[in-house]
């Protein structure tokens, strides 16, 4: 029922200005931000529908509702509109923040707000000279005799920084702050509204938040981009969320979140590509498929799904969005886990798995999924460079996913400098003991397919365990040599984590064709399942046989490559 509600208000809210937003993108005339006036309608369809606490206690007025469905419900939102829906997630990570490391008086004078869809919230960590090097910020924090803060510095690339939404907007703003006991410098997160908001829930004095400009992107047009100003007078008053200096600890909890995010909204956008195309090759007729011998024999043009190029297109599409839907999906499942499993331990291992795939889960959709874009615009051919098709505004939005929340190189790094090694890599040994269950059921079932994917993967998560295994040694001992080819590492895990995803959809296909009373159309859609996972196997896993290569013998030419060689 929820996925059902979530789809609905997705095609009648959400979809309907998907293509306005982006050709009428969000303006500023000095002292508003404009956006096309469906934006605002489907922001409060969203709230009615009650998905801003929906994984919220009865208690707070939420469903309760497992992470996982709630994921799954969001993948229709992202693939509708993901600039309109990327307000609502902001809000959503926000609000889960507070929830973490507020305290009661600030739970009492923000949650609610936000998670009624009444505020917004954003997360405003990067700055005009600090992307990645967070450590590095100029954006500082002043302790007023209140118990408050003045933030004083310039954020840039905020998105939902401002709208014309909703009334208030709750900045989480990380900013240097020092510590009155020891003296230590370090970085802290704040609570900075946009608005002052009154102990009885009313708005206050205007906060000293100004917006310097909107940025006009590529893509995802109708999700505002900002360049904010804090303190350009007195100071912006924050309050401190969480523990003193403990800021960027405290924000990995809403970029995680972000970072899963973000391999589902290149998801969406990759999984619309395909089906567009698919729909386009199927009614699209150009060409025959065998040269006639005379002219006279040439017949009727077939459509173009006909011509096993364009069947190849495709079906990497469709092998890849369906790999990168299975792989948040799995994430969604860890995240829950971590939660609310049974024991202390399964929520700890759950939380320990899920710490450890999640620079994977962010990045191998996001860059696979552009491709498929790619591929999508090259089906349509000509038809897919113009703008009276969507397949490239997919194209142009997905293309933002692999930059932010950190980019391929920041995650690759991540994965193989800290998350690999974490426990002297115990907690990736235990993923591979869980990929090899798969592979134990794999190598029983009676299905050809399914036996042929389990042994090409048993293959891959030989050479996956056999690279990490000589690397984690190589990285204490000249860590800048050995993380030089971090993202040939990243591409080679995700590969195989891809392959595992689809050995889990084969094993799930090959059992529902075993029923015998399975309607025609699914036992396509099936059939269709196994192929794809036979084609990943096949076309696309075998690659990492080249990445294993690269990282054994560590060749060295990008790192060993002077500046001024170029």
């Amino acid at each position: 029922m929820t996925l059902q509600t979530a789809r609905s208000v997705a095609e009648k809210y959400f979809l309907n200005h998907y293509a306005k937003g982006d050709a009428q993108e969000p303006v500023f005339d000095g002292e508003t931000v404009t956006t096309v006036a469906e934006t605002k309608l489907a922001w409060s369809a969203f709230a009615d529908a009650g998905f801003f606490a929906a994984t919220c206690d009865f208690a707070d007025g939420g469903m309760q509702l497992p992470y996982i469905v709630m994921r799954a419900a969001n993948a229709y939102f992202y693939a509708a509109n993901p600039g309109t829906a990327g307000y609502c997630l902001l809000c959503i990570a926000a609000a889960d923040l507070l929830e973490t490391f507020g305290t009661a008086e600030q739970k009492n004078t923000y949650l609610a707000h936000m998670r009624s869809g009444r505020f917004t919230g954003t997360m405003a960590l990067t700055e005009p000279a600090q992307g990645s090097s967070l450590q590095d910020i100029a954006t500082r924090a002043k302790p007023s005799a209140d118990g408050t803060y003045r933030l004083f510095g310039q954020k840039m690339y905020i998105s939902g920084g401002d709208h014309d939404l909703t009334e208030n907007i709750i900045h989480m703003v990380l900013a240097k702050t020092v510590c009155p006991a020891t003296g230590k410098e370090g970085i802290s997160l704040f609570i900075c509204p946009k608005v002052q908001v009154n102990a009885d829930g009313t708005l206050g004095a205007r906060n000293d938040v100004a917006l310097a400009g909107l940025l006009h992107k590529m893509g995802f047009r109708n999700a505002t981009s900002t360049v904010l100003n804090f303190g350009e007078k007195d100071g912006a008053v924050g309050y401190l969320l969480g523990d003193l200096n403990k800021g960027l600890v405290h924000m990995f909890q809403m970029m995680n979140d972000a970072r899963i995010a973000v391999g589902l909204f290149a998801t969406a956008l990759g999984y619309q590509g395909y089906n567009y195309s698919l729909l386009y090759a199927r009614q699209r007729k150009q060409g025959r498929t065998v040269r006639p011998v005379k002219q006279q024999d040439r017949g009727a043009q077939v459509e173009i799904i006909e011509h096993a190029d364009v069947r190849r297109m495709l079906l990497t599409q469709k092998a890849y969005a369906e790999a990168s839907l299975a792989m948040t999906f799995y994430a969604s499942v860890l995240f829950e886990d971590s939660r609310s499993a049974n024991s202390v331990t399964d929520r700890e291992t759950a939380g320990a798995l899920l710490d450890l795939v999640t620079p994977v889960i962010k990045s191998w959709p996001s860059k696979y999924c552009l491709a498929a874009n790619d591929l999508a615009i090259q089906v349509l051919g000509g038809a897919g460079y113009t703008r009276d098709h969507l397949v490239e505004q997919y194209y142009r939005d997905n293309r933002l996913n692999p930059i932010h929340e950190g980019t391929e190189g920041i995650q690759a790094i991540d994965l193989l400098g800290r998350k690999v090694g974490s426990d002297d890599g115990a907690v990736f040994r235990r993923l591979i003991v869980v990929i090899e269950a798969n592979l134990e059921l794999g190598a029983q079932d009676e299905h050809a397919t399914v036996a042929e994917v389990t042994a090409e993967l048993r293959h891959g998560v030989t050479a996956l365990s056999r690279v990490t295994e000589t690397l984690l040694p190589e990285i204490r001992r000249d860590r800048t040599a050995a993380l030089a080819n971090a993202a040939v590492y990243l591409d080679l895990f995700g590969r195989v984590f891809a392959a595992w995803m689809w050995l889990k959809q084969a094993l799930a296909a090959a059992e529902c064709l075993r029923t015998a009373s399975i309607a025609p159309a699914e036992a396509d859609f099936y059939q269709g399942k196994l192929q794809a996972a036979r084609f990943f196997a096949r076309w696309e896993l075998p690659k990492y046989q080249h990445e294993a290569q690269i990282l054994l013998q560590g060749y060295d030419e990008p790192l060993k490559m002077p500046a001024e060689w170029f």
